[in-house]
């Protein structure tokens, strides 16, 4: 694991804190701690973790561990505190959106930029993160996807069964630099950090954010900070003690909207979704009207947030509560995945197949293993142990599945099978709250 160094932690705590306590205070004198020595090795600790592909340049990781890291940082940082210099262009690269036809277009930095970013992150993240509101879950620290699930269950919990689920129309490419800067600039007041961030986002084009740039997800989250913040008010407009008739989560780009289902707060699913469409009129974010919809949760309606499929259900006890599954074009997407693995590797040893496919099988179970989703990781547990059954009883010329050369655990204890299809609940109850009547 890598440790942040000591001071490095203490400045960013430093710039949190007065961050909170002045919303109104500009930064300045930030520049210097963006070229410092340890910000950019961090920086570069943090993008060699993440690895990634090369970008334009084609330089790689090992090939700059091989003529010295330090050399490299030392002529990055030379570069940045003489301000010669300039960010290269994104490699594009287009990569398949759920196993469809569909493609998202990654844009990958070079090596070198990726250590820019990463420092100039560093330093305006604990700044703006001082800003960011308790509804937003986007790639913040210490915050999940499975947090953001948790606090949209626990708002069904309180009868806020009406869904505003809105769809952005491709948000990362139509950022608006001009006014991502000007949100910027409220908070920072250093004309050299405003110009290599200028610089940053130039190199991407006229407009957006690079799916794939490392302040990427910062950035983004600073742009929909005004509409956490609409929302926010709206929670607290229709407040009473400690319930809210209105709930909203986000998640980058992905934002849902719960509204309670009486009748007196009918009102305010028209005028919350009015508020949100001016708010993103004002930041030139389309949506997309085909995807986005009113769902009623008390119809048996459902809807889809981080891949997830949310519906209300009766208990045994006969309470209605929330229901969460995996969203079955997921699932779909991950058995494209694996039977594409299986058909490649045929000719193949088991074990080889195994290696490549146990990774991708933690990687989408550990995500979905949140909820009720027994019954699906069962039929992929099941679909698995077929494919390599038929693997092996291919390689000996054989057909069938091999139901009695050899048993489930035999495949898992022995072959090393992935088997760790088991579902948990997020930590911390979902208390019953009683809406306001």
């Amino acid at each position: 694991m890598i440790k942040t160094p000591s001071s490095l932690q203490d400045l960013s705590k430093s710039l949190y804190d007065k961050a909170k306590a002045e919303p109104n205070w500009r930064f300045w004198g930030l520049y210097v701690h963006v070229c410092k020595k340890e910000t950019l090795q961090e920086a570069y600790q943090m993008a060699k973790k993440n690895n990634g592909a090369p970008g334009i340049d084609g330089v790689t990781f090992d090939a700059i561990e091989e003529s010295g890291a330090e050399r490299f940082l030392k002529q990055i940082q030379d570069e940045l505190v003489q301000q010669t210099y300039r960010p290269m262009a994104v490699r594009k690269k287009e990569i398949p959106k759920d196993g469809g036809t569909k493609v998202r277009v990654l844009s990958i930095p070079s090596i070198r930029d990726r250590v820019v970013q990463g420092a100039l992150k560093l330093i305006l993240e604990p700044i703006f993160e001082a800003d960011f509101q308790p509804g937003s879950y986007g790639y913040r620290p210490k915050r999940t996807p499975h947090e953001a699930i948790h606090r949209v269950a626990q708002a069904i919990v309180e009868e806020k069964t009406k869904i505003i689920d809105l769809d952005l129309r491709a948000y990362f490419d139509n950022v608006q630099h001009s006014l991502l800067l000007e949100k910027a600039a409220k908070r920072v007041r250093d004309d050299e950090v405003m110009r290599l961030l200028k610089m940053i986002l130039k190199a991407t084009g006229k407009k957006g954010v690079p799916q794939g740039g490392v302040i990427s997800p910062v950035l983004s989250n600073l742009y929909l900070n005004e509409v956490d913040k609409m929302l926010e008010k709206a929670k607290e407009t229709t407040r009473y003690k400690q319930y809210t008739a209105i709930q909203y989560a986000r998640f980058a780009d992905d934002l849902v909207i719960l509204v309670d289902s009486h009748p007196r707060h009918d009102w305010l699913e028209k005028a919350v979704t009015k508020r949100l469409r001016e708010e993103l009129g004002k930041l030139r974010v389309q949506i997309n009207e085909e995807k986005s919809r009113t769902v009623d949760l008390r119809k048996g309606e459902s809807f889809g947030f981080l891949g997830f499929e949310l519906r209300r259900v009766r208990s045994l006890k006969g309470r209605w509560r929330p229901h969460y599954t995996p969203k079955l074009k997921k699932r779909t997407a991950l058995l494209a995945k694996l039977r594409d693995i299986f058909r490649r590797y045929t000719s193949q040893p088991v074990d080889r197949v195994i290696k490549i496919i146990n990774p991708i099988l933690r990687g989408w179970v550990n995500y979905y293993a949140v909820g009720h989703s027994a019954r699906c990781f069962a039929f992929i547990k099941d679909w698995v142990e077929k494919k390599i059954r038929r693997h092996r009883m291919r390689a000996r010329k054989r057909k069938g599945f091999g139901w009695k050369r050899w048993s489930r655990q035999w495949l898992h204890r022995v072959l090393g099978l992935f088997d760790g299809y088991r579902t948990r609940y997020y930590h911390g109850a979902l208390p019953k709250v009683a809406p306001a009547r």
